[in-house]
């Protein structure tokens, strides 16, 4: 989930990511964009999916730099009718987090730098509409003590280095925290990972934007206006697929 962080990349849309030397991975899609990233595979299909609903409580897995609140915020602040948002967002480097005030964000963000030393600071920051608690240690026990969540930002390292948060038994805690309402949004679309949410009841479908490539949502309840994808059929069309242990 966490990890030291060892240099800057500029990513495609021009703002700054972060390379983790433990994982060998940026935490943002350099071809996407980190704010590309954020806002068209996770906030715009969230708050798209609950934009009747003037309270919301967001699951951010994991923290990392902030991207995917932050910029949450920052729709939320321009929108005509703003929502109350609580954030509950768990992140393992309490170094990365304390190093957040000293990171070369993006322009845009200049307008909430006192919430960013809030989190930097003291993990907290409340105002009249958000409320952000960052819980440094493991999400697998965090989440767990959760309830009523809306959205799940499911926005850890990739399966691939990080499977204890794509497995079968995480996403069975992910389900029952996660309200009928509900909508998971992550970049990955690995079969191996649909499987595990999938066979914890959960509905799969894609998206693609303009903007950035291929990206998965999740919803307890059919939805009909994305693209459905059948992981029955996917299973017997690949035998040898399954979901992560």
């Amino acid at each position: 989930m966490g990890s030291r962080a060892i240099k800057i990349v500029q990513t495609n849309d021009g703002s700054n990511t972060l390379f983790s030397e433990e994982y060998s991975q940026c935490y943002h899609s350099v071809k996407d964009g980190a704010i590309n990233e954020s806002l068209y595979k996770h906030i715009f299909p969230a708050l798209k999916h609950h934009k009747d609903k003037q309270n919301l409580r967001i699951l951010d897995i994991c923290f990392g730099l902030g991207y995917n609140t932050f910029l949450t915020i920052l729709e939320n602040f321009e929108s005509t009718n703003p929502k109350k948002i609580e954030f509950f967002s768990p992140e393992l480097d309490l170094a990365l987090l304390k190093s957040l005030k000293n990171f070369t964000y993006p322009k845009e963000f200049d307008s909430i730098r006192h919430i960013i030393h809030s989190i930097s600071d003291n993990l907290y920051y409340e105002d009249e509409l958000h409320k952000i608690e960052i819980f440094c240690g493991d999400a697998r026990e965090y989440v767990k003590k959760l309830d009523n969540i809306d959205i799940v930002y499911q926005d850890a390292f990739s399966s691939d280095v990080n499977s204890e948060l794509w497995n079968l038994s995480y996403f069975k805690d992910i389900y029952f925290i996660l309200n009928e309402q509900g909508i998971i949004t992550t970049y990955s679309i690995s079969t191996n990972v649909r499987l595990s949410m999938s066979e914890n009841g959960l509905f799969i479908y894609e998206i693609e934007s303009s903007n950035t490539r291929k990206s998965t949502l999740a919803f307890k309840r059919k939805q009909t206006e994305y693209k459905y994808i059948d992981m029955e059929l996917k299973k017997l069309r690949n035998p040898d697929a399954k979901p992560l242990l």
